[in-house]
This record gives C-alpha cells, sequence and structure tokens, in this order.
C-alpha cells in the first residue's frame, strides 16, 4: 500500500504540473503576459501584475484585474493573486473556480462613484449597471434586488473564494438609499461584495472597511463558509438571504448605523426560498466603535450625545418572504447594539431556532426581540401571516442596557410567537423609568416595520410578553441598577406559561408581573412572585 502511495503522489506531480503548464499555455494570448514584464505567470497561480495592475491607488486596475480572472478561469481554475499594494478599481466580475487571495499589505479600493448629476466616476470610470427592474422589485429595498453593482459580483457561479489578510475598502461606494425604494444613478456602486445563485463559496481572513449599503450581500448561495472576517462598515455587514448551508464563524462586525448579520428571505430570486442550516457562532458584533477605528485597533467609542442608532445586531428578517428554518446562534458577543432579533413578517416560518451563550454589554434596548407581525410585503395571493415558533435560548447575560425598551416577545391577535424556552437569563438595565410608564399599552402596530422601537416606551423592565402561546421562562433574572416601578414579566394574551426560579424586584407597589387575558399560568420556586397556578388571570398582579 505504501509503494502504491508513493508512486501515485509521483504520478500525479509530474502529470499535474503539466496538466497545470497546459492550461496556462492555453489561456488566450489577450490574457498574456506583457513580453517586457520580468513578472511570469505560475501554473494556477495569476499574479494581477502580470496582466498590467500596478497598485500605486492612483490607476484603475480592474481592467488588469478582471483579465487576470478571465485567465485563471480559462486555465480551470486558480489563485487571482493581490500582492501588497493599493490596487484601485471599478467593478471586479468573479467567475467560478477562482480564488481572489488578498496578500498582507494588499488594499482593494473602490474607486469613487459619479456624484449626483454626473455620469462618470473617477477617471471617466463606473461600476458595472444594475439589473433591469422585475415585477418582484417592490417586495423589498432596491439594494436586495440589485447585485452587478458592486465593487465584487459573480452570479451563477461555483467552487468560488476570496481569501488572504488584506483589506477591502469601499471608499467610492454609496451607502444606498435610505428611503428603500429609490434607486441609484446609473454608475454607482453599493455593495463591497454580491453573489446570487452561486454554490461553494468561501470568504476567509481579510477586512472591510467602508462597505457600503452592504459589505456582502449574500442571496441565493448554498453550501458557505464566512470566517475571520473583520468588518467595520456604515451599514449592513453580512446579509444572508435565502441560502442554505452557511457556516459564519469568528467574525467582527462593527455596523453602528445598520444591521451587522443579517439573515433574510427576500422575494428578490422571485420566489420565495427560505434561509434554512444556517450556524452563527464565535462573532463579537458592535454597534458603538467609531467607523474606522475597529480596523485600526483603536477601538474608540462614539461620545454618548453623538446622534448615533448603534445598531450592531444580529437580525432574522425584515425581509421575510421564505422564512428561517434550523438556526443556531452561539458564542456570539454584543457591545452597544441593539442585540438579537427574529422576525417573521411576510408569511415567513420561523422555527427551529437555537440560540446559546450570548453576552451583551450597552444595549440600547433590551437583548431580545422576537416579533411575528403580518407586514406581508409579497404577492398578494400566497402571502400569509407566518408563524414563529420553536425558539429556545439559553445561557444569556445582559449588562448595562438602556431601560426604556425591554425584551419583547410579541405577535399579532389571532397569530401568536408558540414554544419559546428561555432559561439562564441575567439581564441588568439602567432602570429609573417614569411612574406613569406602567400604565402604558403599546400599539399593535400589525403591518408597521418591525424595531424595537415600533412599541414606544414600554411597561414593562424585563419581559414584554403579548400574543404568546406555550412559553418556558427558568431560571431568569431581571435587575434594575435604579429603582424601577415597572413590572418585570408583562404578559398580555399569553396562554400556557411557566416560570421556573424567576428572580425580579418586588414589592406591593411594583409587582413583578402584570397579566392581562392570561391562561394557565405556573409559577414555582421563585423570588419574584409565590408559588402559583391559575386557570386564568385578568387584570391581575402577582
Amino acid at each position: 500500500m505504501d509503494t502504491f502511495l508513493s508512486a501515485r503522489r509521483e504520478l500525479l506531480k509530474k502529470g499535474g504540473m503539466g496538466l497545470a503548464a497546459a492550461a496556462v499555455a492555453a489561456v488566450p494570448s489577450a490574457y498574456a503576459a506583457p513580453k517586457s514584464s520580468s513578472l511570469t505567470v505560475t501554473p494556477n497561480i495569476f499574479d494581477i501584475r502580470t496582466f498590467g495592475a500596478v497598485g500605486d491607488g492612483k490607476t484603475v486596475d480592474s481592467p488588469a484585474i478582471n483579465k487576470a480572472i478571465d485567465a485563471a478561469a480559462a486555465a480551470g481554475g486558480g489563485t487571482v493573486l493581490f500582492p501588497a499594494g493599493t490596487w484601485l478599481s471599478f467593478s471586479i466580475r468573479l467567475k467560478s473556480h477562482v480564488n481572489l487571495f488578498l496578500s498582507q499589505g494588499a488594499t482593494l479600493l473602490a474607486a469613487d462613484s459619479p456624484k449626483p448629476g454626473e455620469t462618470t466616476g473617477y477617471n471617466g470610470g463606473t461600476y458595472d449597471p444594475a439589473e433591469p427592474k422585475t415585477e418582484w422589485d417592490a417586495y423589498q429595498d432596491y439594494g436586495h434586488n440589485h447585485w452587478h453593482n458592486s465593487l465584487i459580483w459573480g452570479e451563477g457561479i461555483q467552487d468560488v473564494s476570496i481569501t488572504g489578510p488584506g483589506l477591502i475598502w469601499g471608499k467610492g461606494l454609496s451607502r444606498g438609499s435610505r428611503t428603500g425604494f429609490v434607486a441609484e444613478q446609473a454608475g454607482v456602486g453599493n455593495k463591497a461584495i454580491a453573489l446570487k445563485n452561486c454554490r461553494n463559496v468561501m470568504f476567509r481572513d481579510f477586512s472591510i472597511l467602508k462597505g457600503g449599503h452592504f459589505g456582502l450581500l449574500l442571496t441565493g448561495v448554498d453550501n458557505m463558509t464566512i470566517d475571520n472576517l473583520m468588518i467595520d462598515t456604515d451599514r449592513d455587514g453580512i446579509d444572508i438571504d435565502c441560502c442554505k448551508n452557511v457556516r459564519v464563524s469568528n467574525c467582527f462586525v462593527n455596523s453602528p448605523w445598520d444591521d451587522g448579520i443579517c439573515p433574510k428571505s427576500s422575494y428578490a430570486l422571485g420566489y420565495a426560498k427560505p434561509t434554512e442550516n444556517l450556524t452563527i457562532t464565535n462573532c463579537v458584533m458592535t454597534g458603538y466603535y467609531e467607523l474606522g477605528t475597529v480596523i485600526d485597533g483603536t477601538f474608540k467609542k462614539f461620545a454618548p450625545d453623538f446622534r448615533v442608532p448603534r445598531n450592531g445586531r444580529i437580525k432574522c428578517g425584515t425581509e421575510s418572504n421564505g422564512g428561517f428554518k434550523n438556526i443556531t446562534i452561539s458564542n456570539i458577543t454584543f457591545e452597544g447594539s441593539m442585540g438579537l432579533a427574529l422576525e417573521s413578517e411576510e408569511g415567513a416560518l420561523c422555527e427551529d431556532v437555537a440560540i446559546s451563550n450570548i453576552t451583551m454589554r450597552d444595549g440600547v434596548n433590551g437583548p431580545l426581540f422576537f416579533r411575528l407581525g403580518a407586514r406581508l410585503r409579497g404577492p398578494k395571493e400566497t402571502t400569509k401571516v407566518g408563524t414563529l415558533r420553536r425558539v429556545m435560548v439559553n445561557n444569556l447575560v445582559s449588562y448595562n442596557s438602556s431601560s426604556h425598551i425591554c425584551s419583547i416577545l410579541s405577535g399579532i391577535p389571532g397569530y401568536a410567537v408558540q414554544d419559546v424556552k428561555i432559561s439562564n437569563v441575567y439581564v441588568q438595565h439602567q432602570g429609573g423609568a417614569a411612574a406613569d410608564t406602567v400604565a402604558l399599552t403599546p400599539p399593535e402596530n400589525i403591518e408597521k416595520y418591525p424595531d424595537p422601537p415600533m412599541f414606544g416606551p414600554m411597561p414593562s423592565q424585563g419581559f414584554f410578553l403579548r400574543h404568546v402561546d406555550h412559553l418556558e421562562m427558568s431560571h431568569v433574572e431581571v435587575q434594575p441598577v435604579q429603582p424601577d416601578p415597572r413590572p418585570s414579566f408583562y404578559l398580555q394574551d399569553v396562554n400556557r406559561a411557566d416560570f421556573i426560579a424567576a428572580t425580579a424586584p418586588t414589592s406591593a407597589e411594583a409587582p413583578a408581573f402584570h397579566l392581562n387575558k392570561v391562561t394557565d399560568l405556573r409559577i414555582a420556586l421563585s423570588r419574584a412572585a409565590k408559588d402559583t397556578q391559575l386557570a386564568t388571570a385578568d387584570g391581575q398582579t402577582l
């Protein structure tokens, strides 16, 4: 056996090198290295300098980069090498079986887009045009419907990767329209990386600074690994839309103005496809560092009075036509962000979600936001209210969160959030709410865009639970820094709820539980209230 393996390795070495050399020799002459160049094409390694790239940060290198990619694809695959330097570019078009490798010291710099009223950008260049309008564009914001108007894009390709410790700087990219459906002007680029209908994809080790509307917009991408990325950006970090079999790990995302990692299931493909079999693990999500200070390692926080949303969260939704199935989110650290959200708004099935080992500090609202709503942005004949069910949260600690908006689990009348288990949770918040907040009744806002502020200040300091069926909360503690008059657990239209070993402040003036239209309630072994079992309760406090 050892003799056979040795002989096979020797044969492959000789034959493999011959095949690689033949493939390079077959590359069209248009892609060949200039005769005067001292650089050469190594089999399966395609140095962009060989194809005319300069790397001085002034010369537009995207034509040379695209030639290198074409050469690698024509050779049957290979690595397109970005050496140290600043490679100024407009649109780069990925192809199958190609790896872009960003070397240490390499910066891929997005050239300036056309300014308002102008037709061209830096040195007369433009990004590739966005795709033509389709009949389903109305079901999601403009940015989700287009991929080609990006710094790097690919469609219908397979076996591709972007790796290496270099930097992608989206300096010349647009942040996208904040009004949703408004199109960018022609020639503008607004995403760092965009893929549509691809498979077998890997992103690893590089950094993104200022990634445009999306650092990564990944739609209909199956079998994908995203590992060890550092993203410091002013809109979304990573959007995973209608994707299957995805692993996100070891990433640091700072996105103060928008979401950090955002699984979606939009209608952008022209049909409803779920995002499923998704794992997000060992990541850091922040929303309060100044842009660029994560990349440069200074970690400067925004001044407390500086107006910035401090989003930086993980959010399943808002676009959710296809749904979310079989999702795990674990070992995540959140700092200065909006926490973690699950949202089913466009008829989605959001189910079988496991969340564990989460730490949060300085959150701008309560750590959890689970919303089953009825925005129903999709084809009218097929878009109905969906589900949000079978969700488990275990081992979560939240420190020093803002107190005006608590954790919220809310369905809508007739459609409950179902089968939720929350255990081993400690929530410490700033407290100090005004006395009149106890009497607030948050609006239903059934069709409104889902975000924690949609309900206004909350009548609970811990958990607001409305339209929920089959809830279990065990070993959960709510602890305000300043005394707070609101109950820690506010239940409205909740059926079959168990509270085991719940801890919260309680007094005659500020009871821990507020119960409206509650059926089948049990409280046991809790410091928040005496052991209690109620068939029904309405307008009652404990």
